[in-house]
């Protein structure tokens, strides 16, 4: 049927404005410190074929509860969940990310979905939190759901709730924190129900087919036009998987661009390292790749035209028929079996971001962002003062990469709208004191465009405890593009002795100070070319040294001449109310734009 377009918008933004309640109203009354302020969780609308509607956020899929609970068996006011990494259909990466279901009713038939899946602060397993970076079964992770109903028409199931929370050394939060999903998902669907009950299930319905529909010839036309045809090969490497010694771990992607076929997109994960033995493998072979193509496919918005345009281009079930996947057979990063650990899977996942960005870089000729950070967990555990078990896991971000229009960002998430834990709320929660928080100098990658810094954070312990970490890039950096120089990588020290960046349970003493270093973007472009004034200011900002500013630059002063007289000139120049002198050193180009060295002083 034709839809009238003015219905399309107000259904859209209904879609839009449901999401973001839902998700408000589990920040708003969830228990956990991960869910309620880190805000590591996502809402997500499906229709009742299974597709995602909307696209500020990813989300996990609906397939895996209509597989074992056929439509016509369900009820209002039925809640189903499900945590299992193999049973989700390629939805769920890591058992501590428990996800409900809530089907939508009208005229007594179900006509969509609103769900939520989030973070948690443990599900049990070996190690608190869930997340033994030394595991080799899935088994040693924690408390493993298949899709279940956990209400049953209104009435939650007590039986399967008083199981999941014998099994969390944090009973009290998952309770809490289930409760707040299971509540805001309910109300997502009464919601949607009154939009069916206002313009009929037929307009409505049809409006979906629109919006998705417009998603995947906006991308058809806007985006991927700017491909070239052709094949084009990048890989990455996770660095270490927690069991072996450290080694390469493949990941790679040919695409191949052919815009007169069907899906014009083909990436082909041919190449992928065999599974690890440690727990950085990622179950996406799934559902035809339903899962992963959605996960990737924001990195093409960065073709858009425009910063403005790319901030515009939701990714919903839209962009789906534009790709086709190819996995290799099973047993590797991306196709394990079953029961191979999965809890680090983010090396391999957010790693695949980078590699998608680096193979478009390749067949664009650059026009793509530098690496970014890629997620990582650092915290601590112990008793409180009063004995009481507590959790500190934080969820740190990093440097974005250089554009090709601009420097990365600093201290982003790559998980939307997560943030780093109030320092006010940490303190007065858990027994240390945070006595820095900044951007880590000198981070970001050098280069025309700067990569993104970050964080600098040192936390002092007021009582024993222990250390543990779930990270990557602690020795490889995020690349640059286009002549753009690496960003510096993941660092952690704990009384100054230097940690690896899988750690579960590094014993820490009253007094000692763990002092965190994240990691910084990748640059754009040669630094060579950067501005000198952009140098000055950077220098004058903390986001670079002196000493970086010569070593990445060529930028110093007086034609080479660097010492402690130098430097105090250096530094009185950089003032505020002064500007600043600079050259280049010998053998580096001429001023960027042709200036001339009256000119700069001008300035």
């Amino acid at each position: 049927m034709n839809t009238d377009p003015i219905l399309v918008e107000i259904v859209e933004g209904t879609l839009a404005s449901v999401e973001q309640e839902v998700e408000t109203a589990i920040a708003r009354t969830a228990r956990s410190p991960m869910i309620r302020d880190a805000h590591d969780f996502r809402a997500g609308i499906h229709d009742v074929r299974l597709r995602k509607l909307t696209g500020r956020s990813y989300s996990a899929l609906v397939q895996p509860v209509v597989r074992d609970f056929p439509l016509e068996t369900m009820r209002e006011g039925d809640v189903f969940f499900h945590n299992d990494v193999y049973l989700s259909e390629g939805g769920i990466g890591h058992l501590p990310d428990l996800c409900v279901t809530v089907p939508v009713f009208h005229n007594k038939e179900v006509v969509a979905f609103v769900q939520a899946f989030g973070h948690h602060d443990d599900i049990g397993g070996a190690v608190p939190g869930s997340m033994p970076s030394h595991a080799r079964s899935v088994f040693e992770e924690g408390l493993m759901v298949p899709p279940i109903k956990l209400w049953d028409q209104g009435v939650p199931n007590e039986a399967a709730l008083r199981i999941m929370t014998r099994n969390s050394r944090m009973p009290d939060s998952l309770a809490g924190d289930l409760d707040a999903e299971c509540s805001a998902c309910l109300m997502g669907a009464r919601r949607l129900t009154e939009l069916f009950d206002r313009y009929g299930r037929q307009a409505v319905e049809a409006c979906f087919d629109a919006i998705i529909g417009n998603t995947t010839e906006t991308f058809r036309r806007e985006v991927l036009t700017k491909i070239p045809a052709g094949t084009y090969v990048w890989e990455d490497y996770a660095e270490h998987d927690g069991v072996d010694e450290p080694r390469l771990h493949t990941q790679r992607i040919t695409l191949t661009v052919d815009h007169a076929a069907d899906k014009p997109l083909t990436i082909d994960f041919t190449g992928t390292s065999p599974q690890a033995k440690g727990p950085i493998n990622h179950a996406g072979d799934y559902a035809d790749g339903v899962f992963l193509k959605k996960w990737l496919a924001p990195i093409l918005r960065n073709l858009a035209d425009t910063p403005e345009r790319m901030a515009e281009l939701d990714v919903n079930e839209g962009v789906v028929p534009l790709i086709e996947m190819k996995f290799p057979d099973k047993g590797t990063l991306l196709t394990p079996i079953f029961p191979a650990p999965t809890n680090a899977r983010t090396f391999v996942i957010l790693r695949l971001l980078g590699v998608l960005a680096g193979v478009l870089a390749k067949a664009t000729g650059g026009r793509m962002p530098a690496d970014q950070e890629t997620i990582r967990y650092t915290g601590v555990y112990g008793a409180d003062a009063d004995g009481v078990p507590y959790l500190m896991r934080e969820v740190l971000g990093g440097g974005s990469g250089g554009r090709w229009y601009a420097d990365g960002e600093d201290t982003i998430h790559v998980v939307p709208d997560s943030r780093n834990i109030p320092v006010e709320f940490a303190e007065s929660r858990w027994p240390f004191r945070v006595e820095r928080l900044g951007l880590a100098c000198d981070s970001g990658g050098p280069g025309l465009f700067r990569g993104g810094l970050g964080y600098d954070k040192h936390i002092r312990m007021l009582r024993d405890a222990s250390y543990m970490s779930i990270a990557d890039r602690s020795i490889l950096s995020c690349w640059g593009v286009n002549g753009g120089l690496a960003g510096r990588p993941f660092r952690v020290e704990v009384a100054g002795r230097e940690m690896e960046g899988l750690v579960d349970d590094h014993q820490v003493k009253a007094g000692d100070v763990i002092r965190i270093r994240t990691t910084g973007g990748g640059g754009w472009g040669s630094p060579y070319d950067r501005d000198p004034m952009k140098v000055a200011a950077d220098v004058r900002d903390g986001k670079v040294s002196i000493a970086g500013a010569l070593g990445d630059y060529g930028v110093v002063l007086d034609n080479g001449r660097v010492d402690e007289q130098g430097t105090a000139e250096l530094r009185e120049r950089l003032r505020p109310s002064g500007g600043p002198f600079f050259d280049r050193g010998p053998g580096y180009p001429r001023l960027s734009g042709g200036r001339s060295h009256a000119e700069v002083d001008e300035l």
